[in-house]
């Protein structure tokens, strides 16, 4: 599946970087530049998007009132923000009106990755169920790497196997499960593939990919992306 992508930066550099950074991934491609918000609305009001990389500071309209007129005007993409300020504010309010990630500069291109794939786990999740019912699983999957789970996470204040020994769990973690996948990472010290991780350990993908994303935030895994596959990039993980 391709995903079309339109990149939203006032920074004719770093726009172009940011659309090579997407279309490095063979699943996406560029739909094209806007330089501020305004201009981006009219594109989107005419073209379908599927995904829109977001920059916060920009003349005439900024990101996050962009973010709130794309959200009135029920344009349906997903969104990515972008910004130089880690600022909480920002982060909350962005959080707050929906968006798949956020990315501080200057990030580098395998962050950016990350990113596209949390996207694409969420478009695939939702692709399949078109019409008809949401399992547990692919509820989890969508919803993972929101707010919610990101602040539980913070939250703890705990290492990494502290927060593992914890009783409770963010939505959708169950401890045995987890237990399980911890133990395969401890048996095969290698990176991992997440299909991989799934069909040794009996699970579906989705499901996986949404344990293996919860344990990268609590920094028990390290992930990179493989672009040697012969097709579309892979997440590898490893134990940290």
């Amino acid at each position: 599946m391709s995903y079309k992508v339109l990149i939203i930066e006032d920074d004719p550099m770093v726009a172009m970087i940011n659309e090579q950074y997407a279309t490095k991934n063979p699943n996406f491609v560029s739909a094209g530049i806007c330089r501020n918000g305004k201009d981006a609305l009219e594109f989107l009001s005419k073209n379908k998007v599927d995904l829109v990389v977001l920059d916060v500071y920009m003349p005439y309209m900024d990101g996050v009132e962009t973010l709130k007129k794309i959200r009135e005007q029920n344009i349906q993409t997903e969104v990515i923000m972008v910004t130089a300020a880690n600022d909480t504010a920002t982060l909350e309010k962005t959080m707050n009106l929906g968006v798949v990630d956020y990315l501080v500069k200057p990030f580098a291109m395998e962050r950016f990755q990350v990113a596209l794939e949390k996207f694409a786990a969420k478009a695939e999740a939702l692709s399949g169920k078109k019409g008809g019912s949401l399992d547990q699983s692919s509820i989890d999957t969508i919803l993972s790497g929101t707010a919610a789970s990101q602040k539980s996470a913070a939250a703890s204040g705990n290492p990494a196997d502290d927060s593992l020994a914890r009783p409770a769990y963010p939505k959708g973690i169950q401890k045995q499960t987890l237990e399980n996948i911890k133990a395969w990472f401890d048996k095969n010290p290698k990176w991992q593939r997440g299909d991989i991780v799934a069909q040794k350990l009996g699970l579906s993908v989705v499901t996986v990919r949404h344990y293996l994303n919860y344990l990268v935030q609590i920094h028990a895994l390290t992930e990179t992306i493989d672009y040697e596959t012969g097709g579309r990039p892979s997440m590898l993980y490893k134990k940290n």
